[in-house]
């Protein structure tokens, strides 16, 4: 192994052990910095540099960004690889491998806020009223996906804390959920009536395959954890019959939630601990939802708005 990568090696233990990180952004780290490895294997024209080098510098990063640049990758992605540089000349700075962050005062490419998809309040009727008509025919598949649906929409879950949720984690008596956010940070979110009534309907069906008490809430019919491409499915399923819910992914159902939360009157950090986040930033991309939908009423509304 060479030198530059036992930092490396040390950076994604850092990762695992104790930043938590979902497999899903580790992988993207990997990947974003094999890819920074190679470019200065071919900018410094050798193999045998160190991370401590003077040569790599604020001025190499830049390089780097325009290389993944003329590789025609997005503002997005390349504002991404950035963000993983960051985190790992961060890690070596504060561990004493280098001596000075040249990723510290690198700018992000400028990108535009991409509103997340979100269905309207009649679309989710429409989705609900699907969903209660197939829970009705009380199959395991059937009352199943209406729990997922209520989960993802009533409580807004990630499709992650979705998939991970055991039985141990429902309350019933005091409709809370206990669940696993990002960073294994464990949080507390409402269970509506509505969910709870779909889950007492679904467990009657899950005893079938699964023990009542413990155990994953979603299971398959041999009684095994739901995979998250089923619980995808479920949810594509549903969508499919109403048309402006077609071509969302099931996280649309957690940005609805949301979305509905802030335009009934919400207030923002509450709606911030419900959704987990850990900054305030990543709340508020929902109220551009909300102010659009604010400036679309008023100019179709007032008189003299146009």
């Amino acid at each position: 192994m060479r030198g530059a990568d036992l930092e490396v090696r040390d950076f994604f233990e850092h990762l695992a052990n104790e930043r938590q990180l979902s497999s899903n952004t580790v992988k993207a780290y990997r990947l974003d910095l094999s890819q920074l490895i190679e470019f200065l294997d071919d900018y410094l024209e050798r193999s045998d540099w160190r991370w401590s080098d003077p040569e790599v510098d604020r001025l190499a990063l830049r390089g780097f960004l325009g290389w993944c640049g003329r590789k025609g990758l997005s503002r997005r992605t390349v504002a991404r690889k950035l963000a993983a540089a960051r985190a790992f000349f961060r890690f070596l700075h504060r561990e004493n491998h280098i001596s000075v962050n040249p990723a510290g005062t690198l700018s992000a490419p400028k990108i535009e806020k991409r509103l997340p998809g979100h269905l309207s309040q009649a679309d989710v009727t429409d989705v609900f009223n699907f969903a209660e008509s197939e829970a009705a025919k009380n199959t395991l598949s059937g009352t199943r996906m209406l729990v997922i649906l209520e989960l993802l929409y009533g409580s807004g879950l990630r499709l992650a804390e979705l998939h991970g949720l055991d039985i141990e984690h429902i309350d019933e008596h005091i409709k809370q959920l206990r669940v696993m956010g990002k960073g294994r940070k464990e949080r507390l979110v409402p269970l509506t009536e509505s969910a709870l009534r779909a889950i007492r309907r679904y467990s009657i069906r899950r005893a079938e395959v699964a023990d009542q008490t413990i155990g994953p809430v979603l299971v398959n019919a041999t009684g095994k954890r739901l995979s998250r491409r089923s619980i995808q499915a479920n949810v594509r399923r549903s969508f499919e019959k109403v048309a402006g819910a077609r071509g969302l992914s099931a996280h649309a159902l957690r940005h609805t939630f949301a979305t509905h939360m802030l335009e009934a009157g919400a207030d923002l950090l509450a709606v911030k601990e419900l959704l987990g986040h850990t900054s305030l930033s990543s709340t508020q991309i929902y109220t551009h939802t909300t102010k659009e939908r604010l400036v679309r009423v008023y100019r179709e509304a007032h008189p003299r708005s146009g």
